[in-house]
């Protein structure tokens, strides 16, 4: 017989709910503490039997749990996705199915580098999550606000964030430790660009784009697939923040776009984006002029335009904060039938270090967590036991594979996405910067003078760079100055060095 449902820890049932321990009694008075009073006065001695004041106190310094390494600073929301244009020739997967077709779902956008109580308005990326809740399971999608990214090597990522972080020493972000890695892996400079360009503090969280960097696969049931790159794009438009104005509300207001966000859903003016693809043939992708696998490109739009899908709508804040948004996971692991990864490296490498890092932080049962866990019936009885599960545990169900006592059906996909075939030897590998890395990142410079945007890059470049030792800024410089030798002079003379 199934307990029944008190529905313990929702708010606003009653107008004067009565309080009790954690387990349910009655407490009459929970700012009392059971005490023998000193014949002084003024306090005595606690008792181990004051269950109320033990809960209290045990609880208390256990209610936080890791922060985020990085993305730990993040406003967020929920909502729904509607197909609005038919994609059915390329995929069958089933949120993507069907005009109308509406989907509920959950967002979250972060700044990347700083500490959860840092500033909103920093120059950093944003990062772009979203979960769709599905009949087939849950869709994740891991994206940043900048197309581009700093490294193509996986092994490389845990550097490249330490380097945007702080000092081990001084505890102080230090632009030298920033420059330095970047002068040593400048595959980077497109991504650079990007950042300290325009685009780089936008004016709030609602006027963002959400880039799937990556490349992915769609496909259908029969095993056909293209190449797909993701582009959330705001409804609203891009719009950016002026630097002397983004300093100022770090100090005055550090949750500028938390509060921007919030309010403007609990108003009724709901942010949407539209979701575009860029779709390419298998085939074309073994003689396209970038490695398409690789996140440090983009595809341009003159080859690959954008074909429009669906619309996202946030319009529902969060319930309980910590509940909703901090106990939130996000993996480009977490994908359904239709969705699949390239042979992008640093996306395989993401699709372990998502969910390893939920795991550590919020147990390894944190699918089960409300936000997290999907709609659709779930059945994975090899997956069971640890802290935390609250899911029945699958009973008396084998917990092993292969057994008559209780047979397993089949999902309608008999066969998955076509997979690559490889052939080749096990070596190590580190990519080499070459002059190609520096095209895209011309043709951002080329396209920052055509809209007027060359000088906040140069200004931008100076109030960072400017701060570090001479010799890092000297090789920073001359990494710009293989971009364009003007952008190297420009940023050479602000900083009064010789290049």
């Amino acid at each position: 017989m199934a307990p029944p449902n008190f529905e313990n820890g929702v708010s606003g049932q009653n107008d004067h709910p009565v309080s009790t321990l954690a387990e349910g009694r009655p407490v009459e008075d929970p700012s009392t503490t059971l005490q023998v009073k000193s014949r002084y006065g003024g306090g005595g001695l606690a008792l181990l039997g004051d269950t109320a004041l033990i809960e209290t106190l045990a609880h208390f310094p256990r209610e936080r749990i890791p922060e985020r390494v990085v993305h730990a600073k993040a406003a967020g929301a929920w909502g729904e996705f509607e197909v609005t244009h038919d994609i059915s020739d390329i995929t069958d997967a089933a949120f993507l199915t069907g005009m109308g077709k509406k989907t509920p779902c959950l967002c979250r956008i972060s700044t990347v580098a700083g500490e959860k109580g840092s500033a909103d308005t920093v120059r950093d990326i944003r990062g772009w999550a979203l979960k769709l809740f599905t009949e087939e399971g849950n869709q994740d999608f891991v994206f940043n606000d900048l197309p581009v990214f700093f490294i193509r090597d996986p092994i490389k990522f845990p550097s490249m964030n330490r380097s945007h972080k702080r000092h081990p020493q001084t505890n102080i972000p230090d632009p030298n430790r920033f420059w330095d890695f970047h002068n040593h892996n400048q595959e980077g400079i497109h991504c650079l660009m990007q950042l300290f360009g325009a685009r780089g503090v936008p004016e709030s969280v609602r006027n963002i784009n959400g880039f799937g960097n990556h490349t992915y696969k769609v496909g259908k049931e029969d095993g056909s697939f293209k190449y797909i790159k993701f582009h959330f794009k705001p409804d609203a438009g891009t719009k950016e923040m002026p630097a002397a104005k983004a300093a100022e509300l770090a100090g005055s207001d550090p949750d500028y776009h938390t509060r921007d966000l919030y309010e403007s859903i609990e108003r009724g003016d709901y942010p949407t984006w539209t979701l575009y693809f860029q779709v390419m043939d298998p085939s074309e992708a073994e003689t396209y002029r970038w490695n398409i696998f690789d996140m440090t490109k983009i595809w341009p739009h003159s080859d690959y335009p954008l074909r429009p899908v669906g619309r996202l709508t946030l319009n529902k804040n969060p319930q309980n904060y910590f509940q909703d948004i901090e106990q939130a996971a996000f993996s480009p692991s977490t994908m359904v039938p239709g969705v699949a990864p390239s042979a992008d490296i640093m996306l395989q490498a993401r699709m372990f270090s998502y969910p390893d890092a939920a795991r550590y932080r919020l147990g390894p049962n944190y699918q089960q967590f409300p936000n997290n866990k999907p709609l659709s019936k779930v059945y994975a009885p090899f997956q069971r036991d640890g802290p935390g599960t609250i899911n029945g545990n699958y009973g008396a169900d084998p917990d092993y594979i292969g057994s008559q006592f209780k047979p397993l059906g089949h999902s309608r996909y008999k066969k998955d996405i076509a997979h690559d075939m490889w052939v080749g030897e096990v070596t190590a590998y580190v990519s080499e910067v070459e002059e190609d890395d520096f095209e895209q990142a011309r043709m951002l410079w080329r396209l920052m003078a055509e809209k007027g945007e060359q000088q906040t890059l140069i200004d931008n470049l100076t109030s960072h760079m400017g701060k570090c030792q001479y010799d890092i800024k000297r090789d920073a410089i001359r990494c710009f100055a293989r971009v364009d030798q003007k952008l190297g002079q420009a940023l050479a003379k602000n900083m009064d060095v010789e290049i």
